[in-house]
């Protein structure tokens, strides 16, 4: 059975949502669950989770070398039982630079990575495509974006692509576009990938199927991905005010395409992500959106179980080897 840490003292909701999230997770999946956090609460709440009692924990807004000093904390307690192997993932929606921090240092990077980084598949028209980064590195070299690049190939793999195709995130297709850190990793990811490099896409491309791959860096990437939420809430709010003040007809037809506009609700929703991995530590790591509710911390607990089942670790490794 998979053993899946889960930290029950990080996130904007904590803990309620997290404990609900843990029960969500327990009655859909098969799973071993450690909950990491107050130990009276979580015995109270979460009966069948093996518990790991934290104190001085972290908050949202501690600087990211906390999770090294407080050594007790649910993030740094959850993040020494994966690297110690007593866990097979972690999941945890604090504060990002904490966990990024605390995974690179705790659970420690994989050889031959210099930057690991932060990668979710968002949807596209031909299925998804893997966003790496979206937060963890706000500047990078071009070596980082070919670890990236490495990285998101070995996760496009595990989510069934066989042959990943790369694109460099720019503001134009052209080789000449763009910053010369984009320029130089244009260079980098031409030579080392050979036909897996599709060359520069646009942001209007992450969503269009293009490429199984868009590489970038954290700032970037992070717009990105909150503009993808912000315009899938836009189109509905917008879809349905349309609706409402077109009159009787229109909300009939609604009513008999409920079907659809619930999936496509889904497509939209962000809570159906669950969370990022953050690849490139030598240990599947979920970061969870900070402000996620019990149903994207239920689904954030998924991705970890496909993690672990996959072996994505050793997957990265083959691809860097």
């Amino acid at each position: 059975m998979i053993k899946i840490g889960l930290d029950i003292m990080g996130g904007d909701r904590a803990p309620e949502e997290m404990i609900e999230g843990a029960l969500l997770a327990l009655k859909e999946y098969d799973i071993e669950l450690y909950a990491f956090g107050d130990e009276n609460l979580i015995k109270q709440r979460i009966p069948d989770a093996v518990v790991v009692s934290s104190f001085d924990d972290l908050m949202m807004d501690s600087k990211p070398m906390e999770v090294l000093r407080k050594k007790n904390s649910s993030m740094h307690l959850g993040l020494q039982y994966l690297r110690e192997g007593k866990i097979d993932a972690f999941v945890s929606a604090g504060g990002t630079g904490p966990l990024f921090l605390g995974a690179t240092s705790i659970v420690g990077k994989i050889e031959g990575i210099e930057r690991p980084a932060l990668a979710v598949p968002v949807p596209s028209t031909n299925g998804f495509t893997v966003l790496i980064d979206n937060g963890a590195n706000v500047s990078v070299r071009a070596k980082h974006l070919l670890d990236f690049a490495i990285m998101g190939i070995a996760y496009a793999k595990v989510l069934g692509r066989e042959n990943p195709k790369v694109g460099l995130l720019n503001v134009g297709e052209e080789e000449i576009k763009g910053t010369d850190l984009v320029k130089e990793a244009y260079a980098l990811l031409k030579e080392k990938l050979g036909g897996e490099f599709y060359g520069n896409v646009e942001g209007r491309d992450i969503n269009t199927g293009v490429v199984d791959v868009v590489v970038t860096d954290g700032f970037t990437g992070n717009i990105a991905m909150k503009t993808m939420e912000g315009v899938g809430k836009l189109v509905s709010e917008s879809l349905k005010k349309s609706i409402k003040s077109s009159g009787f007809l229109a909300m009939l037809g609604a009513l008999l395409m409920k079907k659809a506009f619930d999936k496509f609700k889904k497509l939209l929703d962000p809570s159906e992500y669950g969370g990022a991995f953050i690849l490139g530590v030598n240990g599947v790591v979920v970061k969870a959106h900070g402000n996620s509710d019990r149903v994207a911390i239920k689904n954030a607990v998924r991705v970890a179980i496909n993690g672990a089942k996959m072996k994505l670790v050793d997957l990265i490794r083959g691809e860097i080897q």
